[in-house]
């Protein structure tokens, strides 16, 4: 494994605003450079209020603005939601003003219900265009001629990386016909993990973008001193995932000691199923299982992520998971 490196999702926990919820990202990323973290994303989701990140691009300007060297980015920007060249224009600028540390991860997916997918849209077609997009938007970041009709600018030259995303075979596919680096949503959707690296990595094109394929997996993590704080800790992420299985989003609840008598077993099979990928523990419970993971699945860069309710304690969570990861990298 190459490098390790964090998602984050502006998480909004209860008792706070969108706005604390965006200062503590800021922080985390600040934190997140200081212990190592090669690249730091943000994902977009919508009509949510337990997260804070839609506006995935003033977000990602934000990061990049409080932090100096680690890579910020998007894992992702849904690409359905916006047109192509306005796209090339926000991270073309974003790289202009931050030069190459700035990531464009796309997806597929409308990041919200069907609802809120018509209001971000113009208009809702059946055409799945995702991969002409993606072609588009590349080609507006590369280096296009002075004669062309539509350039972007802020934009054109910039070839800020591209990486396709995906929970099921489709954006393994597609990121191998193109040549693109490749990441997994393992952290809620796992089933797919292994097949999909494995269609990846076996019809890779070599690309002017990547000439071997690389697969960044992402997986759940909640570290603490101990094994019993680190459990007691994932409660919040155990209630928020029971939460959206049931239809009753709201914001990051409060860890609890009863769990159990929370949420129903048949949801909690559910939940867990979800987070299946994932690690919780002290370091050296993590160190095994994150090893074990690794050696399973043999990802060119693991990127990890949680929901914790108290910001202090998901800090430390990431930093005490970067040590584990250092020497797991170092070692492999």
């Amino acid at each position: 494994m190459k490098h390790f490196s964090l998602l984050d999702l502006a998480p909004v926990p209860e008792g706070l605003s969108t706005a604390m919820a965006l200062k503590n990202s800021g922080a985390l990323a600040v934190a997140a450079e200081k212990a190592g973290y090669h690249r730091f994303w943000v994902a977009e989701h919508h009509n949510m209020v337990g997260i804070a990140s839609s506006a995935t691009s003033v977000l990602v300007g934000y990061l990049a603005s409080v932090t100096r060297s680690i890579r910020i980015g998007s894992g992702g920007v849904m690409l359905p939601n916006h047109a192509p060249l306005m796209v090339a224009e926000q991270f073309g600028t974003l790289a202009s003003i931050y030069g190459d540390r700035i990531d464009l991860g796309l997806g597929r997916a409308p990041g919200t219900d069907i609802q809120t997918a018509r209001a971000l849209r113009r208009n809702m077609t059946q055409e799945d265009s995702f991969p002409t997009d993606v072609q588009e938007l590349i080609a507006y970041l590369g280096d296009m001629p002075e004669n062309a009709p539509v350039r972007a600018i802020p934009g054109m030259g910039t070839k800020v990386p591209v990486w396709i995303l995906g929970s099921s075979l489709y954006g393994a596919q597609l990121a191998a016909v193109l040549g693109l680096p490749y990441a997994f949503a393992s952290h809620f959707a796992p089933d797919a993990l292994e097949q999909a690296l494995y269609v990846y990595r076996e019809n890779f094109r070599p690309s002017a973008h990547l000439s071997e394929p690389y697969a960044m997996i992402a997986a759940g993590v909640c570290a603490a001193d101990t094994d019993e704080e680190a459990a007691f800790l994932r409660t919040s992420q155990i209630q928020s995932f029971a939460n959206i299985i049931t239809n009753q989003r709201g914001k990051i609840p409060p860890p609890v000691h009863d769990i159990e008598a929370r949420v129903p077993p048949r949801v909690m099979a559910q939940a867990l199923h979800m987070m299946s990928c994932s690690a919780t523990g002290s370091p050296a419970t993590l160190t095994d299982q994150l090893a074990r993971l690794i050696d399973t699945y043999r990802p060119d860069e693991l990127m990890i992520t949680g929901m914790i309710h108290d910001h202090g304690a998901r800090v430390r969570s990431f930093e005490l998971a970067a040590q584990v990861l250092q020497d797991l990298t170092a070692t492999g």
